[in-house]
């Protein structure tokens, strides 16, 4: 065998190796993608659960923010600025959880979810009203995304969802 067909060979060799190096980086990549969604989906989940975890805990909490949502003039001055801390929470974990959805790291199945919630909840009355005063804390996609949320046939949030509540006043 002379050196010309060794050479050969290397070569062909070098560029089987060069293939199978490239498809397993492929493989990699696209599990790395995957693994990165499915952590960027649970993020949203546990975001907005940090944010609403204090109102599952505690019943004051729990009643500033059912009837903050509906009547903001049932709350005294002190409740107010309390509901706006977690207006603002609540809207920024919606932020983050939007963004993921918008660089590709949230199946459109559970962006639809996500997409159903804020429709609920961006359009109850207090949200609105801290909405309007406070929307320049938030950025111009976002703002761009509530401004085109249609107001749903039948707003359901924990302060109205069976139809029973009453909100104190």
């Amino acid at each position: 065998m002379n050196w010309e067909a060794i050479n050969a060979i290397a070569q062909l060799i070098s560029s089987i190796g060069v293939v199978a190096s490239l498809w397993y980086l492929a493989i990699q990549v696209h599990r790395s993608t995957r693994v990165a969604r499915l952590s960027a989906q649970d993020a949203a989940a546990a975001a907005l659960r940090d944010v609403t975890r204090p109102f599952a805990e505690n019943a004051e909490n729990s009643k500033i923010w059912r009837v903050g949502l509906e009547n903001l003039d049932a709350l005294s001055a002190e409740d107010k600025a309390r509901f706006f801390h977690f207006a603002f929470q609540f809207l920024k974990a919606m932020e983050t959880i939007h963004f993921h959805y918008i660089y590709g790291l949230m199946d459109e199945s559970i962006w639809r979810g996500w997409g159903n919630l804020y429709k609920h909840y961006l359009t109850s009355p207090g949200l609105v009203f801290y909405w309007n005063l406070r929307h320049d804390l938030f950025s111009e996609r976002f703002q761009e995304f509530v401004a085109g949320l249609e107001q749903p046939a039948q707003r359901l949030t924990v302060a109205n969802l069976l139809g029973q509540e009453k909100i104190d006043k």
